[in-house]
């Protein structure tokens, strides 16, 4: 087993410009392939792992979020950060429409994504690495058993509201210079 880099996407990997689905409207963070990269420089495979309940509300389909996610694996691969895996959750429990409107353990703050990956891939949560920007993000990863949780972006309420252990950075850049620094181990 391998410990893993867990990636939230809207608002860790692009910005986050509410229910992000076509190529135009993505807008890499600043830092995020450099991320990307000193995972990989680790031998930590990489999995984004991201709610979508825009497929849920009906803003966008199953097949919008994939047309996106290949074209987001050909960047990171392009950039020498090739993707792993991508989990997504389309469900709301209250403002899904028909089949998705439901419960799921795997839509975050649950860690059924998480969980998932570990099981199909082999990824050892407890010496991974998850970076979110909500503490919905850092919640999932504390119930999945994900070693180091980092949330970024310095929004005071997510921070406040992260559990305890969660390493908070000011960006995706930081964390970046985090990882490749020496990450899980390192002193903070």
């Amino acid at each position: 087993m391998r410990p893993a880099l867990f990636l939230d996407r809207d608002g860790v990997i692009n910005r986050d410009h509410g229910y992000v689905h076509r190529v135009e409207q993505v807008e890499f963070l600043p830092g995020i392939f450099d991320l990307g990269r000193a995972a990989a420089a680790r031998g930590m495979p990489i999995v984004v792992v991201t709610n979508q309940s825009g497929i849920g509300r009906g803003l966008y389909t199953e097949a919008d979020f994939h047309r996106l996610m290949d074209w987001m694996r050909d960047a990171f691969a392009e950039q020498g950060a090739p993707l792993l895996a991508v989990e997504f959750c389309p469900d709301h429990p209250r403002e899904g429409l028909g089949p998705y409107r439901r419960d799921n353990p795997r839509r975050k703050p649950g860690p059924g994504m998480l969980l998932d990956a570990a099981a199909a891939h082999g990824l050892a949560l407890a010496a991974s690495v998850l970076v979110g920007d909500r503490a919905s993000d850092a919640l999932a990863g504390l119930r999945a058993g994900v070693g180091t949780r980092i949330l970024v972006g310095g929004d005071p309420a997510e921070a406040a509201a992260a559990p305890p252990g969660t390493l908070l950075l000011p960006s995706v850049a930081a964390a970046a210079s985090w990882l490749a620094g020496g990450g899980p181990g390192r002193p903070r």
